[in-house]
């Protein structure tokens, strides 16, 4: 049986790109969103998953729905 993961590339390229749109630099949305930059650097790498808090604070921060972030992921997945 297939089981679906979530692919972490995947999730960090999305967040990366909702960054970029909103011309946000990694240093001031990590402060915005109150997470090390470091974090936020390795979730875009894609060697971390975010927890639903840190991507609702990331989401908090670029001023947009968690769950556009969320539509965006699944989209990029099929």
């Amino acid at each position: 049986m297939f089981v679906p993961t979530l692919d972490s590339k995947t999730v960090g390229e999305v967040i990366a790109d909702f960054r970029k749109k909103k011309d946000v630099s990694q240093e001031v949305l990590s402060g915005l969103a109150d997470i090390g930059r470091t974090h936020l650097s390795a979730i875009e790498r894609g060697e971390r998953k975010p927890t639903l808090e840190t991507l609702f604070r990331i989401a908090n921060a670029l001023n947009v729905k968690m769950s556009d972030i969320v539509s965006e992921i699944e989209k990029r997945l099929k």
